[in-house]
Parts: structure tokens; sequence; C-alpha cells
């Protein structure tokens, strides 16, 4: 399957600009940092938790416990659509319980990676609270499942996605609306 570049939806100081609101509205609705921590979801949300953290220390001169998670092994569709399933590390290496946690993901599509990921905290310990944070949320749930955070809301249709570009991975800092195109045989 390929996908074409539609539309650039966000350039480098457009994502620059939404992570200073994230960190600010995070900031905000926690009323500070006590008791905060942020769990990115493999790969670019750990990026994009990565950088949420660096502006929240600029904001408030310290900054959250910081912790990735790879949710492959819970998603509901594993064995199904990943032969050789690409498995990342989870890395918190604090305690979770009694701690208001942002979970940290770059798109939000059906929420059934939020749900993988909502299985996998739990299976580390109970928090005192769970907030999501998504760059984009592009519609589509199929669970009930709502952003406390949004940099972008984008209605997409069914035969377009949102592609995150973070430098760390990709080399530029954009996001993009593609889509499908039908392959020539």
């Amino acid at each position: 399957m390929t996908f074409r570049r539609k539309a650039q939806l966000v350039d480098e100081a457009g994502l620059a600009r939404t992570i200073t609101r994230l960190a600010h509205e995070i900031i905000e609705k926690n009323r500070g940092l006590e008791g905060l921590a942020l769990v990115g979801m493999q790969t670019r949300g750990v990026h994009l938790a990565k950088r949420l953290r660096e502006r929240i220390r600029e904001i408030e001169g310290s900054a959250p416990p910081l912790g990735s998670l790879d949710v492959t092994f819970y998603r509901d569709d594993w064995r199904l659509k990943l032969k050789q399933p690409e498995v990342q590390a989870t890395d918190i290496d604090f305690d979770i319980h009694g701690v208001n946690l942002v979970l940290v993901d770059d798109v939000l599509y059906t929420g059934r990676t939020v749900r993988a990921a909502l299985d996998a905290l739990m299976d580390l310990g109970r928090p005192a609270r769970i907030q999501l944070a998504v760059l984009v949320d592009r519609g589509h749930r199929e669970l009930p499942i709502r952003p406390d955070f949004v940099g972008k809301n984008v209605p997409t249709s069914i035969g377009e996605e949102v592609r995150v570009k973070m430098s760390e991975v990709d080399g530029e800092d954009a996001v993009w609306l593609v889509e499908r195109v039908e392959e020539e045989e």
C-alpha cells in the first residue's frame, strides 16, 4: 500500500509552539508538578514526552519523571497484524503508584493503542490518575477514549492518515496528512 502526502498540517515552528502550549496545559491542569510523571508511548510518543518534559523544565525550573512504554504485546491485534512484532523497551524507573501520569502519544485514532497502554500501566501499579496527551486527534474512535490534552484536531477520512515526523526518528519535524493511493498492476 502506498501513500502520498496531501497536506502539511504542522511545520517545525508549529510543532514547537504546540509542545509549548501542551506543556502549559499539563502544568495548569495538574496545578504544578507535584506527583506528576510523563510516560511516552513508543516510538514518537516517547520523543514527544521528552520534548514536553524539557519544555516543562524551562517553564517550571524542574521536570517530572519520564518513562517509556511499549504496548506491543498488550494490543488486541498483535498476533493478527504483526508477523514479526517490533518490540521496544518499556522503561519506567519510578513507582507509578499514587502518581498522576500523563500518557503521551503522537496520534489518537481508534483508541485501541491507548487501551493497550492502560492495561500495561495497570500491570505496573496503580496511578492516582492517568491523563492522555496527544499531538493529533484524527477521530474515528472505536473505544470510548478521549484525550485530556490535544495539540491539533484533524478530521480525516478512512483513506487518509496522519503522519507525525520527528527529527529524532525521521530527520524532520512536521505533521503530514497523507492519502492512500491505489497501486497500478
